[in-house]
């Protein structure tokens, strides 16, 4: 399973905030916001990573992830020179993904639930088609809204819609098996210039391959990328790590998944000691028997 996290886009809604930099290195809490989707994909077992973004800001995320090594990834990299829609992503990562099934997430997407592991786990499982991941909202005006029939089969994805015929919206995270790549070039932009994600799921869906796997209300789902989207995933995280532990931690979740050894751990930790998540690091690193745990979301 290959991973995409496309982190492109201007970041208008979040201006001037985005003015000098990547809405995805806008710091959410303790941590770039950029660490939230790939900390979601690495729970899911994906080590193959894609960071699409603007030839501008690909240095700034190259500085801040590299090359994925020390945390026993691959993360490479790719140029979006102008927003043209999510479903580019697989247009631009047609290589990277070659003969592989594809995880999508967008860059400004936290996901938060102690079934988390799991559930990515068994999605990203003999892939036939695409699975999308729904979560209730209070205003699902902004989002894809997902129409569902009593038995809870999907009837259809409206984008954006003015009247939703619902509260379930797909959110920005899709699994999908590898015909996507050609099913992305099929389709042709919409009103706004856009190759929308909408158009791809519903290709899918009317060949009954697309399923809907509904996060539970014990699930979180925050859209970071206006203020106070930006402002509630502060204090979710901060609010989460108060009783201890780290959301995202990168080196965790390495060590938890058996990428890296609490030796390269620590010393991933080390680097930056003088940070409370440097210390975190060198903490769980050294005072836990990493030999007889599996890993148990945070």
């Amino acid at each position: 399973m290959k991973g995409i996290i496309l982190a492109g886009g201007t970041g208008t809604r979040l201006y001037p905030l985005t003015s000098a930099l990547s809405k995805q290195l806008l710091p959410v809490y303790d941590k770039p916001m950029i660490y939230y989707p790939l900390s979601t994909l690495m729970l899911g077992g994906v080590r193959d990573f894609l960071v699409i973004s603007t030839p501008t800001d690909l240095p700034l995320f190259r500085k801040v992830l590299g090359d994925g090594a020390e945390l026993g990834l691959r993360i490479s990299y790719a140029e979006q020179p102008l927003a043209a829609g999510i479903a580019d992503a697989f247009r631009v990562g047609a290589e990277f993904v070659g003969s592989d099934p594809v995880s999508l997430i967008l860059g400004d997407n936290i996901f938060h639930s102690p079934e988390l592991p799991d559930i990515l786990a068994r999605s990203m499982k003999d892939v036939d088609g695409c699975t999308l991941f729904g979560h209730t909202v209070a205003d699902p005006r902004p989002y894809g809204v997902v129409e569902k029939a009593p038995d809870g089969s999907v009837l259809g994805i409206e984008e954006k819609p003015s009247r939703p015929r619902g509260s379930e919206i797909a959110t920005g995270l899709y699994v999908y098996s590898n015909d996507v790549v050609e099913t992305a070039h099929r389709i042709t932009p919409s009103a706004r210039g856009e190759l929308e994600i909408t158009d791809v799921n519903r290709v899918y869906l009317a060949q009954g391959r697309a399923r809907l796997h509904s996060l539970g209300p014990g699930s979180t789902w925050l859209d970071a990328g206006t203020y106070d989207g930006l402002l509630d995933a502060a204090r979710f995280v901060r609010e989460q790590q108060s009783a201890g532990g780290r959301i995202a931690c990168l080196e965790e979740i390495a060590l938890r998944m058996g990428y890296i050894d609490a030796a390269a751990c620590y010393s991933l930790g080390k680097k930056h000691k003088n940070s409370g998540y440097g210390r975190y690091v060198m903490e769980i690193s050294s005072n836990t028997d990493w030999g007889r745990l599996t890993y148990v979301a945070q």
